[in-house]
């Protein structure tokens, strides 16, 4: 009997053991502690999420760190779990990166390159029979916004038409670049505020290319009447307290990702990346600056 209770006792304090240990997180960047990475919601998250994973399989290839991907349903969620740790490593579009900056310390390591430019610019768009000309006319129109963190789709459209004294009739967040393309393409809004990049091999480039397989009129049925100031190119970022040394292993792994055929193709399918390059947080503040020359503080945009 005494020694049932010794050997129950024994398998009791195994069991507790290996119960404690399968609790135990082991170090980032391990198959049981993965580095999370977050993608923006800009195209449709289906397809950003097939292209994440395709993401993570190549740096895990580069660096032997694992990874975990999610794409939230807004920029904001994705700017949240900056702050909170549940975030490692986000893709965040310029004023996202901005908030996350400001409100969390997140850091940026990568800036993207598109077309072999560094930065893009906002664009107007509308029904090619609408009437609406030039800027000046969407005074009293509909705006499809859209995300109230986004840089193109929202910020420097709306100090855009600050600056000129134009005031739509109302406006919404039609909630990704898509989806606004879409609101005008059905006549849901007058205009639609989206990012814009230059052709390429004839081909259009700009957030009308995103419909382009849906509506393959789109881009003969929505047309541009106008563009934003010039807005550095979006980001890879760290949060705050991410290792340096761990930091600087996946933003070199990134930019040789890039120059691989894999990569080219996976980078162009998920954000129409080309490539990228090293930056610091000071190649933003021509954004702040536009911010403080309206009088704006970067939250009121979020809160909106």
């Amino acid at each position: 009997m005494k020694k049932v209770k010794i050997m129950l006792v024994f398998i009791l304090l195994i069991t507790f053991l290996i119960i404690n240990s399968c609790g135990e997180q082991g170090p980032l960047g391990s198959k049981s502690n993965p580095i999370k990475m977050y993608f923006v919601p800009s195209v449709e998250a289906g397809k950003i999420l097939q292209d994440a994973e395709q993401i993570a399989d190549m740096l895990f290839e580069k660096t032997g760190y694992h990874f975990k991907v999610a794409v939230p349903v807004s920029y904001a969620a994705v700017i949240e779990a900056m702050g909170t740790d549940e975030a490692d490593i986000a893709w965040l579009p310029t004023f996202a990166y901005l908030l996350a900056h400001k409100k969390y310390g997140a850091d940026v390591g990568l800036t993207t390159i598109r077309n072999g430019l560094k930065k893009y610019r906002g664009q107007f768009v509308t029904l090619a029979d609408s009437g609406i000309e030039s800027l000046e006319d969407i005074e009293g129109k509909v705006i499809a916004y859209t995300d109230a963190a986004s840089t193109s789709g929202y910020i420097f459209p709306s100090a855009t038409l600050a600056k000129k004294d134009i005031e739509p009739a109302k406006y919404f967040f039609a909630g990704g670049h898509p989806q606004a393309i879409i609101s005008v393409y059905k006549g849901n809004a007058d205009v639609g505020c989206t990012f814009w990049s230059p052709k390429k091999d004839g081909k259009i480039q700009d957030a009308r290319y995103t419909i382009e397989d849906t509506y393959p009129d789109v881009k003969e049925k929505v047309k541009i009447v106008g563009f934003t100031d010039w807005i550095p190119n979006d980001t890879v970022t760290f949060r705050k307290e991410f290792p340096k040394g761990m930091k600087e292993e996946i933003v070199n792994a990134l930019i040789k990702i890039a120059e691989t055929e894999r990569g080219k193709k996976t980078f162009q399918e998920i954000y129409h990346i080309d490539g990228f390059y090293k930056s610091t947080d000071s190649t933003y503040d021509v954004v702040r600056e536009t911010l403080d020359a309206l009088g704006e503080k970067a939250e009121k945009f979020l809160q909106e």
